[in-house]
């Protein structure tokens, strides 16, 4: 079961990341804060990217480095913990991202977040058999 939820977790952090960085970028940049860019030197559109990168990368290392599984899940956990003020900055401002149009969606995209975390934690942990 852990080996399935990991390769599902590596694809969805694979595509999120393509769609960052290809077919739906303009609407991420849409949703990045504007304290982000306040606060450090780089733009809405470089914020996108990295995040888009990070994510290919992430999800292709949770697959491709099996030794660094564990440690791998960690870092998915808190790359989606980090990105957490952003989810709630778009709910609280309600702006529209790709698949996120509604207020509803917004909503119920802060909830499903730690649904994210576990899942990361969870797929990426030693099996017990070992």
């Amino acid at each position: 079961m852990r080996a399935i939820a990991r390769w599902a977790l590596a694809a969805l952090l694979v595509a999120a990341g393509l769609s960052h960085l290809f077919w739906a970028r303009k609407g991420y940049r849409i949703v990045v804060p504007d304290w982000v860019v306040d606060h450090a030197p780089i733009d809405k559109d470089a914020v996108v990217v990295a995040s888009g990168a990070a994510e290919v990368l992430m999800g292709a290392a949770v697959i491709g480095l099996p030794r660094e599984r564990r440690r791998m899940g960690a870092i998915i956990a808190a790359f989606f913990v980090a990105v957490f003020p952003g989810n709630v900055h778009q709910w609280r401002t309600g702006r529209s991202a790709p698949m996120l149009r509604t207020d509803r969606a917004r909503l119920v995209r802060l909830f499903l977040q730690p649904v994210l975390v576990a899942w990361a934690l969870w797929s990426t942990a030693p099996d017990s058999h070992r």
